[in-house]
């Protein structure tokens, strides 16, 4: 659980670096991340900027008009 909070914590830190990126391959990026931690139970969500809810935002694409969020336990 540790190394999963440390995890998004840096993919937070790098978001900046990521807004430019295509949604679906900063994805896959933070997809793969999350499973070297050893997370089994998570969903990956893009949704545009005004619909963003429940979750973690862990990533920004396509300009800076989506983000990329993270849920536990789905």
């Amino acid at each position: 659980m540790k190394k999963l909070m440390v995890a998004v914590a840096l993919l937070m830190i790098a978001t900046p670096a990521f807004a430019k990126k295509a949604c679906e391959e900063l994805k896959a990026e933070i997809d793969a991340k999350i499973q070297a931690n050893g997370v089994k139970a998570y969903t990956l969500e893009i949704v545009p900027n005004e619909q963003v809810k429940d979750g973690k935002v862990v990533g920004s694409c396509d300009g800076g008009t989506k983000k990329i969020l993270y849920t536990r336990g789905k």
